[in-house]
């Protein structure tokens, strides 16, 4: 069964988009938000990205789940997946042939913001799952939980957010989110959370501007985003990519610096924008974790740290709380 969940509309996104280009590029100093990174363009720059050598997440994660997927589905023993910023890929099918194989997965439940993109992924895993419920739904993470549905069968939740997804978000608004997962959970429901782990410095700077410079291009995308969707006029090779550890914080700024005086006019909003020659605009933030804070965070908003693995070089981990 397949059926989907629209709780946001392109609207919706073109409003938020024009929100966050306005309070970011009027901000000091000025900031975009990393979701609007991921038009086509995007997307398809980032799946090259997770191939590149610099770029272990992915891989980590993948042979963690790869080594640990049934251990993972039987402390989990879960009736329901819920997977935020979900896809039909690897990662995902892992987890449900696991959950299937220790018996009672009835439920799927794919979050995602891109209405098109869930809809073609989510259809194409109700097709290989046939016995498998797939109920989509279209939002934003941040803010729609509490419109997840819940099955009238009751049953035991296994929410996923992989992919250090949670690592974007700074620690007041990631605790917010971490509280919002619990109250979409009940007692006794999973969360099940990928982190990239603190590390060498230069191995993590060098993730995050690899020597293709396919980060660099997936950086400058977010401004072809605002020309295209916001009829701006910025120049895109007038700004350097920029990927620094911010070691007090312990986690990656990614940056675009201006590498000229220029003025840049964003005609749907009607506002125009200065930017002086060696300004920098944070465009994202990636924060890297170890296990005691994991812990402290998740117990803070409810849940308790009962499993924690890492691949074996101790890159990346995946955390299995349970709501109290």
């Amino acid at each position: 069964m397949f059926r989907i969940d629209r709780n946001l509309t392109a609207d919706d996104l073109g409003k938020a988009l024009r929100r966050d280009v306005a309070e970011g590029l009027t901000s000091r100093p000025k900031q975009l938000p990393p979701k609007w990174f991921y038009d086509a363009r995007g997307s398809a720059l980032f799946e090259e990205i997770t191939q590149l050598p610099e770029y272990y997440p992915t891989r980590a994660e993948r042979e963690i789940l790869a080594r640990r997927v049934d251990e993972i589905a039987a402390a989990a023993d879960a009736s329901a997946l819920i997977e935020l910023g979900s896809g039909s890929g690897l990662k995902t099918r892992l987890l449900l042939d696991a959950l299937g194989r220790h018996g009672g997965l009835t439920r799927f439940v794919p979050v995602d913001v891109s209405g098109d993109f869930l809809a073609e992924s989510a259809e194409e895993l109700a097709g290989a799952y046939p016995r498998l419920d797939v109920h989509a739904v279209v939002g934003d993470f941040e803010e729609h939980l509490g419109l997840l549905p819940v099955s009238e069968e009751g049953g035991r939740q296994l929410l996923a957010v992989l992919g250090s997804t949670i690592g974007n978000q700074v620690p007041d608004r990631r605790a917010g989110f971490l509280r919002d997962i619990h109250g979409a959970l009940r007692g006794g429901d999973r969360l099940l959370l990928g982190v990239d782990l603190v590390k060498d410095p230069d191995r993590l700077v060098a993730a995050y501007d690899d020597a293709q410079g396919v980060t660099a291009e997936f950086d400058r995308n977010v401004l072809s985003v605002i020309n295209t969707e916001l009829g701006a006029d910025f120049d895109p090779a007038a700004f350097d990519h920029v990927a620094r550890w911010n070691a007090e914080q312990e986690w990656i700024e990614m940056r675009l610096r201006a590498r000229r005086d220029q003025t840049v006019h964003v005609a749907d909003l009607d506002l125009t924008v200065r930017f002086d020659e060696g300004e920098e605009m944070l465009t994202e933030i990636s924060a890297k974790f170890r296990q005691e804070g994991i812990s402290a965070e998740l117990d803070a908003a409810g849940f308790t740290l009962e499993h924690w693995w890492t691949d074996p070089d101790g890159d990346f981990a995946m955390a299995l709380a349970r709501v109290r």
